[in-house]
């Protein structure tokens, strides 16, 4: 077990402390064993219990995070952000055929599905906008979901026939009913403006429309669909909170990126995932090699075998690496 992370999880902390005090111990008795083979009677025992004692805690701590996984897939309340990356007006077209796709499939599993900000460019595309999506098993199905997603096509613009590669990415914020940090009021500015948007003529008219800014981390919030400012408040300081949990699993994550390079699912928007490839019909997901086809049926929301396909992948791989952690 790795010690260092069983330390930062304030669930598993103090079981961390008893594990480090039974590796102190065992250390003096086989420090006293050395220097006194007479002890070896005296010390087999205690080494003895000393082992019983880890196996029981170790039992103890994994039975705590088996319960915090499944805690962690059965929130039913997730902020999807996409956002337009290299290439242009074409990168902006992507991300908003993938917002299309992601609300097709919330559809089909039943969710509900609501704009929390849009931003678009002239042909419609987006620049970058926020859903919220509700609904048995949401972050269970589309927590891999984040990172760069990558489209290979031949744009309606494009006159000598030339495939382009454009990137937008996609995040997963979870939205916890209990939430593991605490902002403080003089980190964060608020600025409020007309949202111009759906809603009726209250909400063209007055100021409610919310601009969270996160001065420690430069984070940037909007939320401009509800109708009143309060609203919009409280819905932005939750997406605000979350982006900024998942800026700490990141963190956690490259901490230990040397002995998981291959992991699914670090939450890390940065990393290239998956490509949607027009010209030969195929989505490749490059964390488990594995390819699909008929992009138009993908692109209308059919990405459940994607996504059993990936979640398959990610267990099979996490109990590849507790097994391995447990022969260390």
């Amino acid at each position: 077990m790795d010690l260092e992370e069983l330390k930062n999880n304030h669930n598993t902390s103090y079981f961390a402390e008893m594990l480090l005090k039974l590796e102190r111990e065992e250390a003096e008795v086989r420090e006293m064993l050395a220097g006194d083979d007479s002890l070896h009677e005296m010390a087999a025992k205690e080494l003895k219990f000393i082992q019983e004692e880890r196996e029981r805690i170790e039992g103890q701590v994994r039975e705590i995070l088996d319960k915090n996984r499944e805690d962690e897939v059965a929130i039913n309340e997730v902020v999807l952000e996409v956002r337009s990356g290299a290439g242009g007006d074409e990168a902006s077209l992507f991300a908003s055929e993938l917002a299309h796709m992601y609300e097709k499939f919330a559809e089909s599993q039943g969710w509900l599905w609501r704009v929390n900000y849009e931003s678009k460019n002239d042909l419609d595309g987006y620049k970058e906008a926020s859903f919220e999506i509700k609904g048995k098993d949401v972050f269970k199905k589309l927590r891999f979901e984040t990172g760069v997603h990558r489209v290979q096509r031949i744009p309606a613009t494009e006159k000598n026939g030339r495939v382009h590669t454009s990137t937008a990415s996609v995040a997963i914020l979870p939205i916890r009913k209990k939430v593991s940090i605490k902002i403080d009021p003089s980190e964060f500015e608020m600025e409020y403006s007309r949202s111009g948007g759906k809603g009726g003529q209250n909400v063209n008219k007055v100021e409610t429309a919310v601009r969270i800014i996160h001065k420690p981390t430069g984070l940037d919030v909007r939320s401009t669909n509800e109708r009143s400012q309060l609203a919009n408040r409280e819905k932005a300081m939750r997406i605000l909170t979350a982006k900024i949990e998942q800026l700490e699993e990141e963190k956690a994550a490259k901490k230990y990126a040397n002995t998981r390079k291959e992991q699914i699912g670090t939450a890390d928007r940065s990393e290239k995932i998956r490509t949607y490839n027009y010209p030969q019909d195929r989505v490749t997901d490059h964390r488990v090699k594995k390819s699909w086809h008929n992009l138009p049926k993908i692109m209308e929301g059919g990405i459940d075998e994607i996504i059993k396909d990936i979640d398959s992948g990610a267990v099979s791989q996490l109990a590849s690496e507790e097994t391995k952690a447990e022969g260390e």
